[in-house]
């Protein structure tokens, strides 16, 4: 009898940190659903993305390629490199992608190649022109603004510009500010319910054809608008929308301190651990719908993010790539993989052909090669990863009474992640041009480096400062720097021997071309 084949359900949440994750430790119920399905997956404990944000970390996910390996000046796939979808794609796979409204995930940038169907919900945006703004009075008169700019200048020469700049926001917050009718009215990006719904038709019209789905959803990014239901249902209380508009703009000021944005702190985490409540909620009904519609026994389920997000964890907000500490890189990994026997499927309630805790640094960069061989398929040859699934199945059979899976042998226990320091706009040919950030982490210390003339390094033990918040000084850490950087030193030199001409010039007119729109529109 022919075996059949198994599906992929790929599921990118943007700005998901692991440790906001039940299955990780967290004490909060953000993941009740993905906690059940954990029981029995492959979890791996230091899952670490390959840059950050979206447009440096993706390309290792889909591509199994390093962010800066085609050029720091070059954003998204090059034209006809190989991915996951095209590997799938070529063994007669329908192959799908929903993705949140995420200006860099979108065709723009080469993420279309390889699917069939590739919805980037671009067009449910709301108009920037027709979105609600509080950051000024909206029906100010010239009277009123000559008026503002002489008690700021006043304030000013007192030395009173802290006490206007707070006075004149919450104005504008909580005067000013124009009526909100509902949560969805300010919302950036389409709710997961949207996007799943959408993926879950386009399962539904494939009949029993294996297929590729991935989904990228961005509830747990700013601004922080989570459905009410899923807030309640996390804490138990009730917040209005026009305080989740004060809280999100409260967040954005560019004149607090660290110190004085820390009174916001807890009330925005509650509006992100409620978007990541909110996903897992409707992760439960996709899996819910598959097991209706008979795919669920034959289908791998892969869970990750992009990056992480920042919570004043070394006193920056949000995600920009100024440092690659495990708030921003540090991302969760479960893997769930049906079992091949029916007694396997009888004995377990999901149906799991092995589970357990992976020990180990595992990189995005060695995703799509394992997500392939769970699929008995072949990486494309132009993948900078390798699979590490032989490994754990090797392992996995004498353990399982133990319910972990030991750590794979080799190079893949060691991860490095790249960007470019403070790039926040891509497609700002200046902006790629500042020094690369790279970091080179293995299971006991990290090392982080801006590269620039008299280069900025910090060194961290991870055992007793897993923070990062003490870099290590002195001889004690020559051993452990002296080990990172070589590694260090062999991703450059591996990546830039392996850059392809073609694929870099492709790239770099793609992305011509992608300016040259973005200044005729």
């Amino acid at each position: 009898m022919a075996r059949t084949k198994k599906s992929l359900v790929l599921i990118t949440v943007d700005c998901l940190r692991a440790d906001h994750c039940g299955f990780y430790g967290y004490a909060r119920p953000t993941t009740p659903f993905l906690d059940s399905l954990a029981s029995e997956s492959i979890v791996v404990s230091t899952a670490v993305a390959a840059g950050a944000p979206t447009y440096f970390s993706i390309p290792s996910i889909l591509a199994s390629r390093m962010p800066l390996a085609l050029g720091r000046d070059l954003v998204g796939l090059a034209p006809g490199e190989d991915t996951l979808a095209s590997a799938l794609r070529h063994a007669d796979y329908a192959t799908g992608a929903f993705s949140a409204a995420n200006p860099y995930i979108s065709s723009r940038f080469g993420y279309d190649q390889g699917f069939d169907v590739f919805r980037d919900f671009l067009d449910y945006n709301v108009d920037e022109a027709e979105a609600p703004n509080i950051a000024a009075p909206t029906n100010d008169t010239q009277r009123r603004t000559r008026m503002n700019r002489w008690v700021k200048e006043s304030a000013g020469a007192l030395g009173l510009s802290k006490v206007y700049d707070e006075l004149y926001f919450q104005y504008c917050a909580r005067i000013a500010a124009p009526p909100v009718e509902s949560v969805d009215s300010l919302r950036r990006f389409p709710s997961a319910d949207v996007v799943v719904g959408a993926a879950e038709s386009w399962v539904r019209s494939l009949g029993g054809r294996p297929f590729l789905l991935w989904i990228h959803l961005m509830d747990p990014h700013s601004p922080y608008y989570p459905p009410t239901d899923a807030i309640r249902g996390l804490t138990g209380t009730t917040v209005s929308p026009a305080r989740m508009r004060y809280l999100n703009a409260a967040w954005l000021r560019s004149d607090l301190t660290p110190a004085r944005f820390a009174r916001y702190r807890q009330d925005v985490v509650d509006l992100y651990d409620a978007g990541i409540r909110w996903v897992d909620a409707q992760l439960a009904r996709l899996v819910q719908f598959l097991q209706a519609t008979g795919h669920w026994d034959d289908c791998v389920f892969a869970l990750t993010a992009d990056h992480g997000e920042e919570f004043l964890d070394h006193g920056r907000r949000y995600h920009a790539p100024m440092d690659l500490m495990d708030e921003i890189v540090r991302v969760p990994l479960l893997l769930r993989v049906p079992s091949q026997s029916s007694t396997e499927k009888d004995a377990r309630p999901f149906g799991y052909q092995c589970s357990g805790r992976l020990d180990m640094v595992f990189s995005h960069l060695h995703l799509a090669p394992t997500l392939l061989d769970i699929l008995d398929l072949p990486a494309p040859s132009g993948f900078q990863g390798a699979s590490i699934w032989r490994q754990v199945l090797a392992r996995t059979r004498s353990n399982e009474a133990r319910g972990d899976v030991p750590e794979p042998d080799g190079s893949a226990d060691v991860a490095v992640a790249e960007s470019v320091h403070g790039c926040t706009n891509p497609m700002n040919a200046e902006s790629l041009l500042a020094p690369r950030l790279l970091s080179v982490r293995d299971r006991h210390h990290k090392i982080v480096i801006r590269l620039e003339p008299g280069a900025v390094e910090e060194i961290y033990d991870l055992k007793s400062d897993p923070s990062e918040e003490h870099p290590l000084t002195g001889p004690a850490t020559a051993e452990a720097r002296k080990r990172l950087l070589q590694i260090a030193a062999q991703h450059m030199e591996r990546t830039t021997n392996i850059r392809s001409d073609e694929a870099y010039l492709k790239r770099r007119l793609s992305t011509l071309r992608i300016k040259l729109d973005a200044n005729l529109s």
